[in-house]
């Protein structure tokens, strides 16, 4: 997965620390670039929507206008945060190597200023108290 914003390394691997037969959840925070990202980032959701019903991904929550009530400064570092769960991690390799996907990706990459990624698995509170 190329991104011509982002030039930090993608960690594909580091999903394979992850229970393989298990849901993943995708945590995006998003900073928009300025003058048409927030738009641009729209029109990928609209172009990456069949792609996620392909995996079986589900979007769990979408949402803006963040302020912060614990953390430095008023606002944090991005403006948006998507929350999407895939079956298992390679349901997210899968859509992410695939032909198709890296066409709207593209939308994603022009839309973005930073664009962090990150994958968790679930866990339950009361096991650990």
């Amino acid at each position: 997965m190329t991104d011509p914003v982002d030039t930090r390394p993608t960690q594909l691997a580091a999903l394979k620390a992850l229970p393989a037969d298990a849901p993943v959840v995708m945590i995006n925070l998003l900073k928009f670039n300025e003058g048409g990202g927030r738009e641009r980032y729209l029109q990928y959701g609209r172009a990456v929507a069949p792609h996620l019903a392909r995996v079986g991904a589900t979007v769990r929550y979408s949402g803006s206008a963040p302020v912060n009530v614990i953390g430095d400064g008023e606002r944090p570092w991005w403006d948006a945060i998507l929350v999407v769960e895939y079956p298992t991690p390679s349901a997210f390799i899968d859509m992410v190597k695939d032909p198709g996907y890296q066409e709207v990706h593209e939308h994603r990459a022009a839309a973005l200023a930073q664009g962090d990624l990150v994958a968790t698995s679930t866990w339950t509170m009361a096991e650990d108290i």
